[in-house]
């Protein structure tokens, strides 16, 4: 891990025990807005890794249902996501709300998430991605780490030409799965899938096998529809940052991956939620297009609570991440409490 990236977390972890352990949200409690809204991906078994360059992606399902005992805990009220604007906009109601959201469809949701939202009859969303359900695209963020977790060394074309990278020690294989992320995100997505996805079946690694081995089928999806808790959303049909793909594409992203949710549960969804979620991979453009395609609500992965914002935008609600860094209640209600957002 590279010193900025443990500057950055270090920063995050004292910025959440102080706000815990001053109780500031007693003095503040307008921070907190009109509640929030929680994202998460992994939710699994804690497993002992030396390198694990996805663990803020993975939390466990103890603390899941620490998560939600801090919302209740601290008076939210929990709510699907396509109710959540109604339920905002309604000048009667002024209490505070919760959703939880997943995405990706990760088979663990259903092993392991869904039971935990039963025990607190907490509804919850899953952001379905077709060309993960469909086995035509690799989870690359999954395939870079196991491809640096096995491989002593490799040939990679970083756009330069083919370099050989030296994977020997945890700090290597960190620095290059960093290397790797930022080349996937830099540029034509889909050609640089391709490019990562060659390489590791260069070291025997089946990317799909990976997102075969993780993400649930049609057939799971089904029979995950019968639980009166689970909501599902759409999460475009590849994965790509929509602020890098033409209009044309970013209308098809959106509306074929609602038929495609719609096929697999028989409900068509009225939520979305943007692939990667921060500033450089959705914007303006992509909110209005989603809004006009008729979405109830679209969700980033830009952090902050709800307020009146989110009835105004409601195809641009922020959201939370249940960072599996920080695995800690506390810190839940620290989140909740909006302080640290209004400190960013």
């Amino acid at each position: 891990m590279g010193l900025k990236t443990r500057i950055k977390r270090l920063v995050i972890q004292g910025g959440l025990e102080a706000v815990a352990l001053s109780r500031a949200w007693n003095a503040w409690p307008a921070a907190g807005g009109r509640g929030v809204v929680f994202t998460l991906h992994h939710v699994r078994p804690a497993e002992a890794k030396a390198y694990d360059p996805n663990a803020l992606l993975s939390v466990t399902p103890q603390f899941l249902d620490e998560a939600i005992r801090a919302a209740l805990d601290g008076g939210l009220v929990p709510v699907a996501l396509e109710d959540l604007p109604a339920r905002l906009a309604d000048p009667s109601d002024r209490r505070r709300f919760v959703s939880f959201t997943l995405d990706d469809g990760y088979r663990d949701n259903a092993d392991h998430a869904a039971s935990v939202f039963r025990r607190h009859r907490v509804p919850y969303t899953i952001f379905i991605t077709k060309g993960f359900v469909e086995r035509t695209r690799s989870l690359w963020w999954e395939t870079a780490q196991e491809l640096t977790a096995k491989a002593a060394a490799m040939e990679f074309d970083f756009g330069g030409g083919a370099e050989t990278v030296v994977l020997r020690t945890p700090a290597e294989k960190t620095a290059a799965f960093e290397r790797i992320s930022g080349f996937v995100q830099a540029g034509d997505e889909d050609a640089r899938i391709e490019t990562l996805d060659a390489a590791a079946r260069a070291q025997g690694i089946e990317p799909l096998a990976i997102t075969d081995r993780l993400v649930m089928d049609a057939g799971e999806l089904r029979a995950l529809a019968g639980d009166p808790l689970a909501r599902f959303g759409a999460h475009t049909l590849t994965h790509v940052a929509l602020a890098r793909v033409d209009e044309a594409r970013l209308r098809k992203e959106i509306s074929d991956s609602a038929d495609a949710v719609e096929s697999y549960v028989g409900k068509r969804p009225t939520t979305f939620a943007y692939p990667y979620g921060f500033p450089a991979a959705v914007g303006e453009r992509e909110f209005e297009v989603l809004k006009a395609l008729g979405f109830r609500v679209g969700v980033t992965t830009q952090p902050g609570v709800l307020g009146p914002w989110s009835v105004e935008r409601p195809t641009a609600i922020a959201r939370v991440s249940l960072n599996g860094l920080y695995q800690k209640k506390r810190y839940v209600k620290a989140l909740i409490s909006g302080i640290p957002f209004r400190l960013m």
